[in-house]
């Protein structure tokens, strides 16, 4: 089973990594997450990986981090979720996000993952209550209303789920803000990254 890898990263396309380790390029099936963490062609990287067995098919896939490396595993466990899945949501919702729309049985957020209807979001719910890491708690604790109500303003105004939690994570600093405050350095947030 191949663990992990570390080597220069070769080329990429926008679910794949080429990853030459010592003369031999692995394909590497990843996250637009882990994409976005690595670098671009002729970076070192190391990435944690999962070796995808079928009868007709190894496919290998890699993360930056292990956190989300067992959180794909975790998704692949579930009815109806295969990888290519498991990694669009990766891609579209930051482990932390994730959880938190479990915790919260927020099946509307969950189906704004391209593939991922009511049904899948629903049972994504059911199967993975109690089994995600708690999140870590950050400078201002766990997540509270006010972050709700600013992630639910940034989606009205049209931002995707991610970049509202995002947005809101980065702003969790400012709790004494009032709400519409805190909209306002979460699009400010937005605008910058």
């Amino acid at each position: 089973m191949i663990a992990g890898l570390k080597g220069r990263i070769e080329a990429t396309t926008p679910d794949v990594l080429f990853v030459d380790v010592g003369g031999v390029v692995y394909k590497v099936n990843t996250s637009g997450t882990t994409l976005a963490a690595v670098g671009g062609p002729g970076d070192l990287v190391r990435l944690h990986t999962f070796l995808f067995v079928r009868e007709d098919q190894l496919t290998l896939y890699g993360f930056a981090e292990t956190d989300e490396l067992r959180l794909f595993e975790t998704l692949i466990g579930i009815t109806g979720v295969g990888p290519r899945l498991a990694c669009t949501i990766l891609s579209k919702m930051r482990p932390d996000a994730l959880a938190a729309a479990i915790l919260d049985e927020n099946a509307d957020l969950l189906a704004t993952v391209p593939g991922v209807g009511r049904k899948t979001a629903s049972r994504l719910i059911l199967e993975l209550r109690g089994k995600l890491v708690p999140l870590p708690e950050g400078p201002a604790g766990p997540a509270t209303k006010a972050d709700t109500e600013v992630i639910a303003a940034l989606r009205a105004l049209g931002y995707t789920a991610a970049e509202a939690h995002a947005a809101a994570a980065r702003t969790a600093g400012q709790l004494e803000l009032p709400v519409e405050e805190r909209v306002v350095a979460a699009l400010r947030e937005v605008g910058q990254g």
